[in-house]
């Protein structure tokens, strides 16, 4: 039976999230731009993102959120992190007490150091707070476009709630397993991010493939430290939002972060990378709001720390390498 589905927000990620959904149920995007929904429904194509893929005429396009939102049993939400609070502040009123919640969004708030389910239930009324699933996982928009397998995480404190989203995204190439922990597949799902646009660096600047190993390693086991300090297992790190993603944006050709890091590594300014790039590299912000949030816990985060300098601008890719190198030695089994 068809289920009713709204996505809010046209990027790649939400454009091919809508294109999985619309495999067996009546969708409507949410698009910023009206233009773009104009497109989207006249030629059935994204004018500005995954601009090859073909959409079915079962996609319905609407910059109006309330006709995007009403009567819609799942709202999927692609926004950038950035505009996630005014965004749901927004679509609050349209949004059915029946509906799950199902967010894509990764980052971490600036201002207050909250994740994106916090942010969610900030803004959003009491009764929908349990019916928040988070989405995390390996998983580039242009291969869910393309029909690759592809295999993620669906987390919410409410696990029969992330069980009816499983069953009804799960296919043949595109599968999902179900979790309770939210803050560990928030934050591996967040902080690859900056892990990614730091191996990037080191590729750059042609630091090699055993220090590539090594800042994924170093890097995982300081988004741990952060995870656990926020309340998450452990044992999350090593699954699809925490290991599996980490090694797909660190070494995949379609991130955006690592592509970031990379360019930054070759010397070029980051001003000119993004604007280059045309779309958003959630790394960028979750840098500088992870480094305020460690500082805040006191969780000793180098490799995070290291990449806001050189983003700032405040120390080259090189000299950033050579601080790491440099360190003081210690025990790899110290802050665990």
């Amino acid at each position: 039976m068809s289920t009713p589905v709204a996505v809010l927000g046209a990027g790649s990620f939400g454009t091919c999230l809508a294109l999985l959904s619309a495999d067996s149920n009546e969708v409507t995007i949410w698009a910023r731009r009206a233009e773009v929904a104009e497109s989207i429904n006249h030629d059935h194509r994204n004018p500005a993102h995954l601009t090859e893929v073909d959409l079915p005429e079962s996609i319905r396009a609407t910059s109006s959120l309330e006709d995007a939102l009403v009567g819609r049993e799942i709202v999927i939400i692609a926004v950038p992190s950035h505009v996630l609070r005014e965004t749901m502040a927004r679509a609050a009123p349209f949004i059915s007490e029946d509906a799950i919640l199902v967010s894509a969004v990764k980052g971490i708030e600036f201002e207050t150091g909250m994740t994106m389910h916090q942010v969610l239930c900030d803004v959003l009324p009491e009764v929908l707070h349990p019916k928040i699933v988070c989405l995390s996982g390996p998983s580039f928009a242009h291969e869910i476009a393309a029909r690759k397998q592809t295999v993620v995480t669906l987390a919410c404190k409410e696990e029969a709630y992330a069980i009816s989203v499983q069953a009804t995204l799960s296919s043949s190439w595109f599968r999902c397993y179900s979790h309770t922990d939210v803050m560990g597949v928030e934050i591996g799902g967040a902080l690859k991010n900056i892990i990614a646009i730091a191996v990037g660096i080191g590729d750059g600047v042609g630091m090699g493939k055993n220090a590539r190993a090594a800042l994924m390693t170093r890097g995982l086991a300081e988004i741990t430290r952060l995870g656990v300090k926020l309340g998450a297992e452990p044992t999350t790190f090593i699954g699809l939002s925490g290991m599996g993603d980490l090694l797909l944006t660190c070494t995949g050709d379609l991130s955006r972060n690592r592509t970031v890091g990379l360019e930054l590594g070759r010397g070029r300014k980051l001003d000119e990378i993004l604007e280059e790039m045309g779309e958003v590299a959630e790394g960028v912000r979750t840098t500088r709001a992870v480094c305020r949030l460690a500082d805040r816990l006191g969780v000793d985060m180098p490799i995070a720390n290291l990449v806001r300098e050189v983003i700032d601008g405040e120390r080259t890719p090189l000299e950033a390498g050579q601080v790491l190198m440099n360190r003081q030695l210690k025990s790899e089994r110290e802050g665990r």
